[in-house]
């Protein structure tokens, strides 16, 4: 029988991105195993966001983006004619690097805002939807009174996390995070960072992340992209992050996580 974590496992097939004349990343091909932290690390301009863009196909909304190659979720490719791009997105939600809470939603509403896009109305038990959201991006016990207020009246940190709870209340395969904690305090990104850890247990998490240390502390996997010649971003390394940053097969890899460029 299947395992059924396997729905939340995503095969990266020769992807290659880019934008009209210019090629953001180039032939990636590797397999995010499901409910464990995959961090994607690389200089500025590598193609890291462009890739993890790609796996909820938020990408092809850029006006002249394009795309080749295959991206399995689950085995089912996301990119078939079948695959409805919305309903793609409630499995693998997305949280940006900025907190982006809708100003003028409450923090309920902007719980809930995901499940009104993908015409679910108002489901039974919403309230119930609610807390339970709140709880697992561990922000209940701060807001719950504050339930009415405009989201964009919460600290950064709360408003990151509410952002987090919003994807989780369509219950997501998937959670892709484009540097989360970037604008973020040391003491919000340590929240974020054990959040991760726990919802981990039970979906795929992908973060792209600038932090080393973060990219350490947190991911069970790492892949370094760097940009080759043409300023293309490539995979150069996969595989456990305790041997990516302890014993990498690449010298280029070892040479950025020690700072010798990047």
């Amino acid at each position: 029988m299947r395992d059924a974590n396997e729905s939340r496992a995503i095969q990266i097939e020769e992807l290659t991105a880019g934008f009209g004349s210019f090629t953001a990343v180039r032939q990636v091909s590797l397999r995010i195993p499901p409910n464990k932290i995959t961090a994607i690390i690389g200089p500025s301009g590598s193609g890291k966001s462009t890739l993890v863009r790609c796996l909820n196909r938020l990408h092809e909304e850029v006006r002249g983006a394009w795309m080749q190659g295959r991206v399995r979720l689950g085995g089912h490719d996301i990119f078939a004619t079948d695959v409805d791009p919305v309903q793609l997105r409630r499995r693998v939600g997305m949280v940006f690097q900025r907190p982006n809470p809708f100003p003028t939603m409450s923090v309920a509403e902007n719980v809930v805002a995901g499940l009104r896009l993908n015409r679910w109305g108002r489901p039974a038990g919403l309230d119930d939807r609610i807390e339970e959201s709140l709880r697992r991006a561990a922000l209940w016990e701060q807001v719950k009174d504050k339930l009415h207020v405009s989201g964009a009246s919460l600290s950064g940190g709360q408003q990151q996390r509410l952002c987090i709870a919003r994807a989780l209340a369509v219950e997501p395969d998937v959670l892709l995070m484009d540097e989360p904690c970037s604008a973020l305090d040391p003491v919000a990104t340590f929240k974020i960072e054990e959040l991760m850890k726990e919802l981990a247990e039970d979906i795929t998490i992908v973060i792209v992340t600038h932090n080393m240390q973060q990219a350490a502390r947190v991911s069970d996997y790492t892949a370094f992209l760097m940009m080759g010649e043409d300023r293309a971003g490539e995979l150069v390394e996969f595989g456990p992050t305790d041997r990516i940053f302890t014993n990498p097969s690449d010298k280029r890899t070892e040479d950025y996580i020690t700072g010798r460029f990047g």
